[in-house]
């Protein structure tokens, strides 16, 4: 029925009223919600989840991660090396090369794919979060908050603007109710539902209006279910750093290669010219003398001083350690309230130049409740004493209250506590009204609603036409309260009687300025009669008809008071301090928004307050283009704005080259989420439309969160950062001294297996170390990253600069003089000790040199590194595992023990690049980026030479 829409089957049923008495459901009160009654359901129509596709295996990313050219290279290398050995030392000791190179790739493949594999578990734990989303149901005449996957068969559940459909249902009531069924049929065509178009579809969002459904279709029975059940989630997004850094990595990659063909063709020239020496001083290759077996062996040898380099040169782990950060981060900002919707967002929100943010539910607490009212003229002090109320008055403001809302009530048979359900404001007017005598059920059931015009965000008021016991007609309107007062031409008095409002309007004026200087959100009630035939009799004239808006009169004016959060003064602050500036954007009266500004520290004082830093929509949205761009820099707080005002601040906060972050919870935020760079949505208040149209959702709606979320994503980019230059630094360092090595002796001091390990080090052990430093109040000190500024900053060049040199002269020193200075009894034996020397002080070098990336700017770069224990950790397991390897695997690593004289000589030679990395850190850089530096010097050299 429902997949087909059958309207006729439906009556067959006896219509929805049929149809929920067969599923044993009540139309107002819902199912009885008790644990076997749920069981029973679920056992009978199954559940609200579908077949998830699994993820990809481990083996999948096995496969995936030996597919890299280089280890595809390197896998040859060993096989061949396998074979050289065998061939030339026999089976016993002729495989440990081969072998040795072939363990290290198999531990890189293994390594990167748990790695990956590891992160995809967390993607799918992440988007399984995203997916849970709370809503509300009736059942047992309550409403309750409930998981989008707890819903059953004959629940029923309201529905407003904004909300997605959860579950296959038929309409019960609506008013008003579009629904956007893009997300099935394709087409962007809103469609509304009535009576006569009564099916709802999972999966399709409320375009506007209000209603309730009856489920009567979930999980894989829904056509959603279906369609879900076929699509996996795609976690291989790749986001903007990881894009640059593979650009960054292929062109080393590309350097390196061209390197290693440059020394194999010097290497291959050198041999067959007949300048290679062998360890005795003779010549390798004499035309004619030495056999084609031989000479075939030695060239796979030079070959493999190649494929070491090409080792050396491709720095694999730039990517790998973008996805540790991102995953690390992300998990750590579920942690903090935040959870990542795309992982883009987590780069480009350290970016972050403006936070556009919300008032209410952010910066407020969103708990609200009425601490001023006005009835008539008449002050009620305290603002819930009816006693001086005339009951007519009392009446209308309880019809009004009970009838034109989208909140409930619900009060327990047992005598409980009443529960009070619907928005913060509405849960605010609700109990207000309670508070002064309303029967909600009593009003609900002996009135009768004719029309609805939802609270519509562009109009800041919603209105309901009411049917009296006495076919009498009043229709209510509640909102903004200048907004109400407006189309008023009269008011009641605390007496009951009608009067002109015209010469009340500045007291009225006055009443609202003096709650909103005290930061309360000002809303007015009014109502007017009107004559019952008028209203059209067919349902689909009545859908069209207008509610009447104008010559109402006023009942009451509420103040309610939403308090500041804690905490958010002092991060407005923070944000101050990194640059970020924070603008407040609020559909609430500018006085109110002015007056939580100030208490929150958004404006300073209230010589600030002053036009264009404090704004009116409307009046920003009466600027040209150009203007608006001009104006948009200067604002702080912009108040009685419209969802389209929001969307207009920032396009134009952005064409003056802003990187714009807003916070939004409504329907009519998304396009403005949508536009800015990063959309923060809220995870409590937000609708289902805002969080899809978001980057991030802030699961406690809370403005620290926001604050947390711009550390996160500062520090995303500064461990990047760290990893780089400490990448390079080895990649250049190992490049220089293996190719110098290789083309002035023939040989490599660093050989496959042992740059395989430090690797290792670099790829995976220093990438987990480096990317999962926590954020430190620094980043909260410096300004935000501009969109063209460079990945490798100045500073970075000059540290890896001094580093690489450094470790370049030393290993350069102990190669070309390393045998002179050992003098060890066979020359064989010496040149071991000495390749053994360069591999094991390069190594303890890059363990300082991690110590050192900590800190790019900082002198003291041990400061709170106590604090991070995987970093201390990663680093005395390198230590310890490099022990091993010299110590006890030297036939794998070709390499001799060592005497503790030798390993003090390694261990001073690493130590000694600490105090040079703070020297270094003395020399002034220009704060140019290094490539403008570059051209201009480019530009001169031009000048000079036309000159």
């Amino acid at each position: 029925m429902s997949k087909n829409q059958n309207i006729s089957a439906l009556q067959q049923y006896g219509g929805v009223k049929g149809l929920s008495d067969s599923l044993k459901s009540d139309l107002d009160k819902g199912i009885s919600g008790d644990d076997v009654d749920l069981s029973r359901r679920k056992n009978a129509f199954g559940t609200n989840t579908y077949p998830r596709k699994k993820g990809r295996s481990l083996w999948r990313f096995l496969w995936e991660a030996w597919q890299d050219l280089t280890l595809i290279i390197l896998i040859i290398a060993a096989a061949v090396s396998l074979v050289l050995g065998i061939k030339t030392e026999g089976l016993e000791e002729g495989w440990y090369d081969g072998g040795s190179i072939a363990f290290a790739v198999l531990l890189v493949i293994v390594v990167t794919a748990v790695s990956d594999y590891r992160q995809s578990l967390q993607f799918q734990n992440l988007n399984a979060e995203k997916q849970n989303i709370q809503l509300e149901a009736i059942r047992g005449g309550r409403t309750i908050k409930i998981s989008i996957f707890e819903i059953v068969v004959g629940d029923v559940l309201p529905l407003k603007i904004g909300d997605q459909v959860p579950a296959d249902g038929v309409l019960i009531t609506g008013h008003s109710l579009a629904i956007d069924e893009s997300s099935m049929t394709g087409e962007s065509k809103i469609v509304h539902k009535d009576q006569k178009a009564p099916f709802l579809m999972s999966g399709c969002k409320v375009a506007d209006g209000v209603g309730s459904m009856l489920v009567t279709s979930v999980g894989i029975n829904t056509e959603w279910g279906l369609l879900m059940a076929t699509i996996s989630e795609d976690t291989g997004e790749e986001t903007p750093l990881q894009v640059r850094l593979n650009g960054v990595a292929t062109f080393i990659g590309i350097v390196g290669l061209t390197v290693a063909a440059a020394v194999l063709v010097v290497l291959l020239g050198r041999y067959f010219s007949g300048n290679t020496k062998d360890l005795d001083g003779k010549v390798q290759f004499v035309a004619g003398e030495t056999s084609i077996s031989d000479a075939v062996d030695a060239s796979i040898k030079i070959f493999t001083i190649a494929v070491t380099i090409v080792v050396v040169a491709v720095p694999e782990g730039l990517p790998l350690a973008v996805t540790l950060t991102l995953a690390y981060s992300m998990r750590k900002m579920m942690a903090d309230k935040a959870l990542v919707r795309r992982l883009s967002a987590c780069e480009t929100m350290g970016s972050a130049t403006t936070i556009c943010s919300d008032k209410t539910g952010t910066l407020t607490l969103n708990q609200m409740t009425v601490v001023e009212a006005y009835v008539g003229r008449k002050k009620l002090n305290p603002p819930d004493d009816s006693s001086k109320l005339h009951s007519e008055v009392l009446s209308l403001i309880n019809e009004g209250i009970a009838q034109n809302t989208t909140g409930n009530i619900f009060v327990p048979k047992d005598g409980g506590e009443t529960e009070v359900s619907g928005s913060p404001t509405e849960k605010a007017i609700l109990s207000w009204a309670l508070k002064l005598g309303m029967n909600f059920e009593l009003i609900r059931s002996s009135t009768k609603i004719i029309h609805v015009f939802p609270f519509n965000s562009e109009k800041k008021r919603g209105g309901v036409a009411v049917k009296l016991a006495d076919s009498g007609v009043h229709i209510h309107w509640k909102g903004a309260a200048e907004i109400v007062l407006g189309t008023c031409t009269q008011y009641l008095d605390s007496d009951g009687h009608r009067q002109s409002i015209e010469e009340e309007k500045a007291f009225f004026k006055k009443a609202i300025d003096d709650m909103a200087a005290q930061s309360l959100r000002c809303v007015a009630i009014a109502y007017r009669s009107y004559e019952s035939d008028k209203i059209p009799s067919k349902e689909e004239d009545l859908d069209q008809w207008t509610l009447p808006e104008h010559e109402l009169v006023l009942v009451a004016i509420v103040g309610i008071k939403d308090p500041c959060r804690p905490g958010v003064k002092e991060a407005v602050r923070l944000c101050t301090e990194a640059g970020v500036k924070v603008r407040m954007v609020t559909g609430d009266n500018p006085q109110t928004a002015k007056a939580i500004a100030l208490e929150c520290g958004i404006l300073v004082s209230t010589e600030d307050a002053v036009e264009p830093n404090v704004i009116e929509g409307k009046t920003f949205r009466q600027f040209s283009e150009k203007e608006r761009e001009e104006v948009a820099k200067k604002i702080t707080v912009m108040g009685r704005s419209s969802p389209n005002d929001k969307l207009l601040l920032v396009q134009a906060l952005r064409k003056g080259g802003e990187v714009v972050a807003v916070t939004g919870d409504g329907t009519n935020d998304a396009p403005a989420l949508h536009e800015a760079d990063i959309g923060l949505s809220m995870g409590i208040q937000g609708t289902e439309v805002a969080k899809e149209s978001s980057d991030i959702i802030i699961l406690d709606d809370n403005f620290a969160s926001v604050v947390k979320v711009v550390r996160w994503g500062r520090s995303v980019y500064a461990n990047i950062q760290k990893f780089i230059q400490f990448q390079l630094t080895v990649n250049v360092a190992a490049l220089v001294i293996n190719v110098v090595a290789a083309v002035s002796a023939g040989e490599v001091p660093l050989n496959a297996v042992q740059l395989l390990w430090v690797n290792l080090i670099m790829d995976t052990l220093g990438a987990l170390a480096l990317a999962t430093e926590p954020p430190t109040d620094s980043l909260m000190h410096r300004s935000p990253v501009g969109r063209r500024e460079p990945l490798i900053t100045n500073i970075m060049w000059r540290n890896l600069f001094v580093q690489a040199l450094y470790q370049v002269i030393v290993l350069l020193v102990l190669n070309f003089g390393g045998e002179s200075i050992l003098r060890q009894d066979s020359r064989t034996h010496t040149l071991q000790v000495k390749n053994t020397l360069i591999f094991n002080a390069f190594v303890l070098c890059q363990i300082f040199n991690e110590f050192n990336a900590r800190k790019p700017e900082g002198m003291n770069v041990f400061k709170g590194v106590t604090k991070n224990r995987l970093f201390m950790g990663i680093v005395g397991m390198t230590f310890i595992l490099q022990i091993i390897i010299i110590e006890f695997l030297g036939k794998f690593t070709t390499t001799v023990r060592l005497n503790s004289m030798q390993w003090l000589a390694c261990l001073c030679i690493g130590l000694f690049s600490w105090p040079l990395a703070i020297l270094g850190k003395l020399i002034p850089v220009p704060k140019t980026p290094l490539s403008r530096c570059v051209l201009k010097v480019f530009r001169r050299l031009k000048k000079s030479r036309t000159a």
